[in-house]
């Protein structure tokens, strides 16, 4: 999955503190982070990033303020850029952890890498990761490219997976990003992995208004869309399952220095990731994109409906 969204959340800063880190080793994708006496592992503070789009911005105040909840020192840093430049904030030590998500960062740090389903992606994943850092527990809640159709199209041939799509005997197009023309789950994996013929109707908004009012409209039958896109449930969408892994898996996970990986830090967060589930997502990407709530709101609203 390309994360290409325009749509940034109005960026804060939860200031709750301020940290000095040590620079990390080259080498690998991440280097070997070696920790000093003044970095975040001995002083039980963390600074948590997130990447240029505002549910991972959601994620990162969720994380920061649970951390704080339970007396820990937590600093956010949010909208860093895409993966290649907050992987960099984490090499040279001006974050400690940022929310991830499974199937893109096992791809990052091993671009041959087979696996598919949740359990597979995240035991492959916690190999690849490179020495000085590591996984946390992954939550249930997923954000990854997702097949979806209307209501009516769905009752009137029947289709609730990719698997039922070769019942269908109309012609099929599906409203994509231009890149799904070669994705192995685009359209090439629709007809290696389900025998399934489509065509490419481009449209390079990730899923967005333009894609919706493709499907909607009825110029496609098909169209990719975020899971965790809130226009999937108002507008009353069928997303349809793929019970052959064809899509990567891509539950959120948080990527963290060893050094800042106390076991209290670990605790908290992998009560938090406990909690997390995809509608969780979904509504809180709602939450953003409607109600236009900041993303720091939206985090302490979150963790106190869940007592974390």
């Amino acid at each position: 999955m390309v994360r290409t969204r325009g749509l940034m959340a109005a960026a804060g800063v939860l200031a709750l503190a301020s940290l000095a880190l040590a620079a990390c080793s080259s080498g690998n994708p991440l280097g070997t982070n070696t920790t000093s006496s003044g970095g975040s592992g001995s002083s039980t503070s963390v600074i948590v990033g997130s990447a240029a789009f505002p549910e991972n911005e959601i994620l990162a105040y969720v994380y920061a303020g649970a951390l704080t909840d339970a007396g820990i020192t937590a600093t956010v840093k949010p909208n860093i850029g895409q993966r290649p430049a907050y992987i960099a904030a984490l090499k040279d030590g001006s974050i400690d952890l940022i929310p991830e998500y499974t199937g893109n960062l096992l791809q990052y740090f091993d671009a041959k890498a087979t696996a598919q389903s949740s359990d597979e992606v995240y035991s492959a994943l916690q190999k690849a990761v490179p020495s000085g850092y590591k996984v946390l527990a992954q939550a249930t809640a997923q954000d990854a490219d997702s097949y979806n159709v209307t209501k009516a199209f769905s009752d009137q041939y029947g289709v609730k997976s990719l698997d039922d799509l070769k019942k269908v005997t109309i012609p099929l197009k599906v409203a994509a990003n231009p890149e799904f023309a070669t994705r192995p789950y685009g359209v090439p994996g629709l007809k290696s992995v389900y025998g399934v013929d489509t065509t490419l109707v481009p449209i390079a908004d990730s899923g967005g208004p333009n894609t919706l009012k493709a499907l909607t409209g009825g110029d496609v039958q098909l169209a990719d869309i975020y899971s965790t896109t809130p226009s999937i449930k108002q507008n009353n969408l069928v997303t349809l399952t793929d019970p052959k892994n064809m899509i990567l898996a891509q539950n959120v996970v948080p990527l963290i220095s060893d050094k800042a990986a106390t076991d209290k830090v670990t605790a908290v967060l992998e009560k938090v990731q406990a909690a997390l589930t995809t509608d969780e997502l979904i509504a809180m990407n709602t939450k953003s994109s409607v109600d236009k709530q900041s993303a720091q709101q939206i985090a302490t609203d979150w963790l106190k409906s869940k007592n974390l």
